[in-house]
């Protein structure tokens, strides 16, 4: 047996047409072919780097095994590949050789939860604003809240002559006569915590996420990450594919 060469079945599998039984059945049909001749013998073996497999005339290929990260995001650190200015950026603290990239921002002076992935189809469906993804936060401003602000908050304020969506906002906690307060939104504007309680007269002091889209890092230490586990990936997938259904149905309705 040469270097390199598994069995047809389990290539087929790899490439997502089935388990290896349904995919003898496939060889079985007369719908393979390894560069361009039908394969129907049971145990044919091929060469993955060197061979082409077609499925009914087109080539199949492994699906490829995406990543995906949770990091709990330090202060002082840039949420994109690279900075001209030289900050340290989320790449630098996540060392893994596959090509990431985050999924939405969080800015330079604001922590926690941050996915990081090479799924380039399912980072967009998360990151776009349209989608709405759950997003917590811990808020501690410059002095007390008031009860007239916490209303305006909760049902929106006017920012680029947009008002926001309405959202959550409790006072949890009094800090040295300040308010501690967690936020949940569903939108994704810039900076749009910070802009919101600067329009009623606040200071944001520390901003720190501690949930993403039903990943949190209560857990994590500061600047830690960690690979997702198989049952996250997969609720982020089914997220994910809501978003896409919805946004279709919105390109019909609109036609």
């Amino acid at each position: 047996m040469e270097k390199n060469q598994i069995r047809l079945n389990r290539f087929l599998a790899l490439c997502g047409l089935g388990s290896r039984r349904k995919c003898d059945d496939l060889i079985a049909a007369g719908s393979i072919k390894v560069n361009g001749e039908l394969v129907t013998e049971m145990g044919a073996r091929i060469d993955p780097y060197k061979d082409k497999v077609e499925y009914y005339n087109q080539q199949v290929r492994p699906e490829e095994k995406h990543l995906f990260i949770l990091l709990n995001k330090p202060l002082r650190t840039v949420t994109t590949a690279s900075d001209e200015r030289q900050r340290k950026t989320v790449l630098d603290l996540v060392e893994v050789d596959q090509r990431i990239f985050p999924v939405g921002r969080l800015d330079y002076d604001t922590t926690g939860a941050l996915l990081l992935t090479s799924d380039g189809k399912l980072a967009f469906l998360l990151a776009h604003p349209r989608f709405h993804v759950q997003k917590i936060y811990r808020v501690l401003l410059d002095r007390r809240i008031r009860p007239i602000d916490l209303h305006h908050f909760r049902n929106g304020i006017m920012l680029d002559d947009r008002k926001t969506a309405p959202c959550k906002v409790e006072e949890i906690r009094i800090m040295d006569n300040a308010s501690l307060l967690e936020v949940e939104l569903h939108e994704g504007r810039n900076r749009q915590i910070r802009r919101m309680l600067e329009t009623l007269g606040y200071q944001v002091k520390k901003l720190h996420r501690i949930e993403f889209a039903g990943l949190r890092v209560d857990d994590m230490k500061t600047g830690e990450w960690r690979s997702l586990m198989a049952e996250e990936v997969q609720k982020l997938r089914k997220l994910a594919e809501l978003h896409k259904k919805d946004l279709l149905e919105e390109s019909d309705g609109e036609n």
